[in-house]
């Protein structure tokens, strides 16, 4: 028997009717998915794992006013900051991102704590957005102990001040300047009553670097803060708000840390290979990086390690952070290029200025590790 096309029109509206209904559960769907992308905490010490690897923590400690951030995959913002606290005490809260454990809150698969002895770089990036309708400042914690603790406080604590707005300071009191990863600093040392504090404060804002942590917990050694044999337990990145702070958001944020030996100290057979590939002028270069992982493991996170000649002098880089301008220099991975699978490579840049006879860096290492070049 044959279908009428009064049956064939109404079976027809029930498929269409069908597939409206899917495709509007399939919209759902999606918004729903996309609401959850981001997560709201409002919380006192809330907090939620971003990119499987780094914990958002609100850490409203100084204040009952209330506080909330938003967590996205690359970073978080602060969408709610109540209340103010003065500003000759300490600030409101640190909403901030980690590597690393803190207060037994340890970030997924981190290899912190790790003592400081083993570590051959820790290369970081982040990047800030700022507000001006508030007062604050945005720091970089590094946090160091004696022993491999995961919970309470440390003994000693490095704030890397990115920017400050307002009438606020760092702990303790100036002690003079430095340059530390190629930047020059205000240096601070104080104690908060609970752990030493070591501050660097940048003279103008830095909205976005590249960066060893090493290159500041060596600074801590050489004062006499911390020890070789001590562990770095985390890497925090985030704010310390007095008035206000709505708007402040860690809009990226990457860290690695890679142990097995300090820097630069060639160790076992190599694992990578470097080519040096140079254009030259009278007064100036260019020079062109491949780095070749030829070991059997990827690598999470690079530092290659060189020293330049003499007379030598970067004056603008590309597809890298470089540590200094001179002298020795550690070249550290962007958030985009941290991984190079075996047998993979990777390349950067930079030119520069030389005065004398010109040459090329006598050695290279890779996280530690001697390569072999061409």
């Amino acid at each position: 028997m044959r279908p009428s096309p009064h049956h064939v029109r109404r079976a027809r509206g029930l498929f269409g009717a069908l597939l409206t209904t899917l495709v509007s559960l399939a919209a759902l769907l999606t918004t729903a998915s996309a609401a959850r992308a981001d997560t709201v905490i409002c919380e006192q010490f809330g907090s939620t794992t971003i990119q499987g690897r780094y914990v958002v923590q609100n850490n409203r400690w100084g204040t009952s006013d209330p506080q909330c951030v938003t967590a996205s995959d690359s970073g978080f913002r602060v969408t709610q900051a109540d209340g103010s606290v003065p500003t000759n005490g300490a600030p409101k809260s640190y909403p901030s991102v980690f590597n690393g454990c803190h207060y037994t809150n340890c970030s997924p698969g981190t290899n912190l704590p790790a003592r400081l002895s083993t570590i051959s770089a820790a290369p970081t990036s982040i990047s800030y957005s700022y507000v001006n309708n508030a007062v604050y400042d945005a720091a970089y914690d590094i946090w160091l102990d004696p022993t491999p603790r995961t919970d309470g406080v440390n003994r000693t604590e490095i704030m890397v001040w990115f920017n400050k707005v307002g009438s606020v300071q760092p702990v303790g009191s100036q002690v003079g300047t430095a340059t530390v990863a190629g930047r020059q600093w205000q240096v601070w040392s104080g104690n908060n009553g609970s752990n030493d504090v070591l501050s660097f404060v940048a003279p103008t804002a830095i909205s976005g670097w590249t960066f060893d942590v090493m290159d500041f917990a060596r600074q801590a050694v050489s004062r006499g803060l911390a020890q070789n044999s001590w562990y770095l337990t985390s890497v925090q990145a985030g704010f310390e708000p007095w008035q206000g702070g709505a708007g402040l958001a860690v809009t990226s944020f990457s860290s690695t840390v890679d142990t097995g030996g300090n820097p630069g100290d060639p160790g076992g057979s190599a694992a990578c290979k470097v080519t040096y590939a140079t254009n030259v002028w009278q007064g100036g270069f260019t020079a062109d990086v491949t780095v070749t992982n030829t070991g059997s493991s990827p690598l999470n996170g690079w530092s290659l390690a060189f020293t330049l000649p003499a007379g030598q002098q970067i004056t603008g880089s590309w597809n890298a952070g470089l540590s200094a301008s001179s002298g020795t220099v550690r070249a550290n991975n962007l958030a985009h290029n941290a991984q190079i699978a075996p047998g993979g490579q990777t390349s950067f840049g930079f030119q520069g200025a030389y005065s004398g006879t010109f040459a090329k860096p006598a050695g290279f290492s890779l996280n530690g590790a001697a390569c072999t070049t061409s």
